[in-house]
């Protein structure tokens, strides 16, 4: 489980007594996630429901970048996007320090993740998504993008080329190649906006068809409106393991954003090197992550060949996938 930091009973109540949500009846570890412990805490009851995320902050995360994220939740769930609130404490804090480590509440969300996603609950994931972008339009802080090409160079460099050899022999050569690409055509002008940055299926819940909750904004910050996209096609379009490709999938996700936010042709063109990008950015995280998670965590790594697959995919069929009239995408005037 993604539990770092282990809570008895006791502290796990003495946290939540700083908020307004009834007695405490069970706290159990959630297993998604690398960076953070998560706890699904339900409660005797109180007006803000009686089931609850509490996340202690421990790797990765820069506690001064908190205010910016908890309030994105509040703001796009009060204009109707399906993303958890916060809960604040009865003092109105946002979130509590315990133990020098930083700690949050939010809504539980109803819902289930799908590991087949179904090509209508893709489209209805790039609904969302575009919604998403839309109502974070007004959102009035801002976010440095610390994940981006500068930072994917970083991460692989501190892998070092054995690191990445361990991992697969082919993984080092394909990474220096690939970055080699991307430094050179990385767009520039491009709408940006907020942007998730992370929406993984097992972010992301569904009832029936349609979306319930957009999860872990821990990554959100200000970029390319269409790299989020690029992001998300990457993670929803294949196979778990990246070696087979779903073009329903693919289809159904670029439909359902241009529904609600067509792209423009500058976006649509840049597509094929985004979506590049958003591999290399996955493979170098992960392999990072692979390499520095402590042996006697609880948590499931996360294999950063599954993105070199994808990777392999894109370099060979990127451009056909977002240029053919059947690849789903739209561009707007």
């Amino acid at each position: 489980m993604a539990v770092y930091t282990h809570l008895d009973r006791a502290a796990m109540a003495g946290i939540l007594s700083h908020y307004d949500i009834g007695r405490m009846i069970s706290a159990s570890g959630i297993a998604e996630g690398v960076s953070n412990s998560n706890w699904l805490v339900e409660t005797s009851g109180s007006s803000a429901g009686s089931q609850f995320v509490l996340t202690m902050y421990e790797r990765r995360i820069d506690v001064a970048d908190l205010p910016f994220f908890l309030a994105l939740l509040d703001h796009l769930a009060a204009r109707g996007c399906p993303v958890p609130p916060t809960v604040h404490t009865t003092r109105g804090e946002a979130f509590l320090d315990i133990g020098g480590k930083a700690v949050a509440l939010i809504r539980f969300l109803p819902g289930s993740v799908v590991e087949q996603p179904t090509a209508a609950q893709a489209r209805s994931v790039g609904r969302a998504l575009a919604a998403m972008h839309t109502a974070a339009a007004e959102f009035p802080l801002r976010r440095e993008q610390r994940l981006g090409p500068s930072a994917w160079r970083t991460l692989l460099e501190q892998c070092g080329s054995c690191g990445l050899e361990a991992i697969d022999p082919s993984l080092a050569a394909a990474m220096w190649d690939e970055l080699t690409h991307l430094e050179l055509r990385w767009p520039r002008l491009l709408p940006t906006g907020v942007i998730h940055s992370d929406l993984f299926p097992d972010n992301v819940l569904v009832q029936g068809d349609e979306v319930t909750g957009l999860l872990d904004f821990y990554f959100a910050a200000n970029d390319f409106l269409a790299y989020d996209l690029a992001v998300t096609h990457a993670a929803w379009s294949f196979a778990p393991d990246g070696r087979q490709f779903r073009p329903e999938i693919s289809t159904a996700l670029l439909d359902g954003y241009a529904q609600v936010r067509p792209l423009e042709r500058a976006e649509l063109d840049a597509l094929p090197d985004l979506v590049r990008g958003a591999c290399v950015r996955f493979i170098a995280s992960r392999a990072f992550d692979w390499i520095d998670t402590p042996t006697d965590a609880l948590v499931r790594r996360k294999d950063p060949v599954e993105f070199l697959h994808r990777l392999h995919f894109y370099r060979q069929h990127g451009a056909s996938i977002f240029t053919s009239p059947s690849g789903g995408a739209k561009a707007g005037a």
